[in-house]
Order: C-alpha cells, then sequence, then structure tokens
C-alpha cells in the first residue's frame, strides 16, 4: 500500500481511502478500455444516471482495493464498500468532491518517482 495515501471518501462520516492498486488497474481497463479513457466517460457523459453510476463504481472499486491491501495485511478484517451503501449515503453534492478524489488517487497510483545515483563509472576529480 502507498504511504502518502491523501486521496479519500467520506461517506456518512466514515473516511474511504482511495487506491490505485494494480487490481484496480486492470479492473478499470476492463471497464473502459484503460485509464486514459477514464477521463472522457466521467466528465462527458450526456447521460446523468450514467456518470451517477461511473462515479459510485469507481469510489468502491478504488476504496475497496484499500480495504482489501488492509485486511490482507492486518488481522481484523473491514467489510467491503457496497454501490448500493454509496448510493444510500451519500447526495449529488457529494460525488462532486468524489471525482477530485478518484482523481488525486489516479494521480497518486500512476505517480512514478525517479531517483538518480552518480554513475560507479564517474571519476571524481
Amino acid at each position: 500500500m502507498t504511504s502518502m495515501n491523501n486521496a479519500a471518501v467520506t461517506i456518512n462520516g466514515k473516511n474511504f481511502p482511495l487506491l490505485l492498486s494494480t487490481r484496480a488497474t486492470k479492473n478499470i481497463a476492463a471497464r473502459y478500455g484503460g485509464i486514459e479513457n477514464l477521463g472522457e466517460k466521467l466528465l462527458k457523459s450526456k447521460n446523468f444516471e450514467a456518470a451517477i453510476d461511473e462515479i459510485v463504481w469507481l469510489v468502491c472499486e478504488l476504496a475497496n482495493q484499500y480495504i482489501l491491501a488492509s485486511n490482507l495485511l492486518k488481522e481484523t478484517k473491514q467489510p467491503l464498500l457496497k454501490e448500493e451503501e454509496v448510493e444510500l449515503l451519500t447526495t449529488p453534492y457529494d460525488l462532486a468532491a468524489f471525482k477530485d478524489a478518484i482523481l488525486a488517487a489516479l494521480n497518486q497510483g500512476m505517480e512514478r518517482s525517479i531517483h538518480s545515483e552518480p554513475s560507479k563509472n564517474t571519476k571524481a576529480g
């Protein structure tokens, strides 16, 4: 799990961190044909109901990746988040903030740290 995970959503007063795992990346690719198609689907959807469905699915997918990883590493198991729970315990106003959290999770998951080390072939002058 990432140590700097600050992408999260709050549902019914409970914080759910979002994690773009390798499994989530595969699931998103299967659903949208790749992460690069996700933004278009979310931002350009003409059908409001379909847009809500996609946001709810993504929140569950990314929150459940964090829960699954936590469950794997801890003795105490947390139940997975269900789409029906998200729909019942949130408002349309919440979904706007969820979009931002989804984008933050995707950005965090796609970040790459590049560290350069001095070459061993370089001679000290």
